[in-house]
């Protein structure tokens, strides 16, 4: 049976396009409420980015005190500011004690990709490795503060 154009089947309803999709204000409340995680969740997790970049140079210290140490036991002493840490990779000079090198790789710069300072002796100590944190300058404090052994 045809009606106005359309075939209809007796006990069949009839199908008409649905109006599928969202309304403009759902989207709306949709970008609010990623907003709102997002503000809430980015500080928190960028904050802890600074932290793992202390870490890391801590470690690396930790590392150069190890191998600084393997040093003096060999030679009788820690290298000089001079020498540097270099020393740990290659004989300073013709020193038969010499047993290196001391590091399986190049020295690393800090994870705020600057050089480490060394110097020996140190203030109250015989060597002392350091970085300037975030700031890349003496003192500071948070991510900017210095970091020693």
């Amino acid at each position: 049976m045809q009606v106005n154009g359309l075939f209809h089947q007796p006990g069949r309803r009839s199908i008409r396009p649905s109006s599928a999709g969202f309304t403009l204000l759902e989207l709306l409340v949709v970008v609010v409420i990623i907003g709102l995680l997002a503000s809430y969740v980015g500080p928190k997790y960028f904050s802890q980015i600074g932290k793992s970049e202390v870490a890391v140079a801590k470690a690396q210290i930790t590392a150069f005190e190890k191998a600084l140490d393997t040093y003096r036991i060999d030679v009788g002493r820690f290298p000089t500011t001079e020498e540097g840490m270099a020393a740990l990779l290659e004989n300073p000079g013709s020193n038969p004690k010499w047993n290196g090198p001391y590091l399986k790789k190049a020295i690393p710069l800090d994870p705020w990709g600057r050089p480490y300072h060394y110097q020996s002796p140190a203030k109250d100590k015989d060597f002392e490795v350091s970085s300037y944190g975030k700031d890349g300058l003496a003192g500071g404090t948070g991510d900017d503060a210095d970091i020693s052994n």
